[in-house]
């Protein structure tokens, strides 16, 4: 009988130990509170790309189904966006999801205005680009993103993205000097 006891006690222990697990598990992963870190780069990066990944669910759930998830380095730009996907920037949709998801925003999502050094260089990036095939591509203004696919009618056509992204290759040197800090 004793043994019996015994027995039901340790298993009651261990569904009771399991239980637990399972709780704090759950209360870590649903937490909103922010992550706490050992002051290392790894951790600031992984906390910034876990915003990251907030933000892109959010603007999912917010109507703009094709948003993508942030690099695998945590970066997340609207230059990414507007360059490396269909997504229209400028669709009141999106607008509406930026609005709705603006406290997830990761830091420099929508980057700042150009200094005038950084526009000189986005527009020798703009005719580099059109020197090398891509004859409607757009200046930029100081404040909008350096590409953007939706300004770029042949972007639409055969071949149009290959074209392009060969010139951005060959162009990647005014890109950089244009403050360009994601995408490609």
């Amino acid at each position: 009988m004793t043994s019996t006891l015994l027995r039901r006690r340790t298993r009651r222990s261990r569904a009771h130990l399991g239980a637990l697990a399972v709780i704090a598990v759950i209360c870590v992963s649903c937490s909103n509170a922010p992550a706490k870190t050992s002051g290392t780069a790894d951790a600031s990066a992984a906390t910034a790309r876990a915003k990251a990944v907030q933000f892109a669910a959010c603007m999912r759930h917010n109507g703009v189904s094709g948003f993508p998830d942030p690099d695998s380095s945590g970066q997340l730009t609207i230059d990414a966006i507007a360059n490396g996907s269909s997504l229209d920037t400028q669709s009141a949709a999106f607008k509406q999801a930026m609005t709705a998801c603006k406290d997830l925003e990761p830091p420099g999502f929508t980057g700042t205005k150009r200094s005038a050094q950084q526009q000189e260089a986005a527009l020798r990036f703009a005719e580099c680009i059109r020197d090398n095939g891509v004859k409607d591509f757009p200046d930029p203004s100081p404040d909008s993103p350096l590409v953007d696919t939706n300004r770029i009618p042949s972007a639409a056509g055969p071949g149009g993205m290959s074209k392009l992204k060969a010139a951005m290759q060959k162009c990647s040197d005014a890109a950089a000097g244009a403050g360009v800090t994601g995408g490609r």
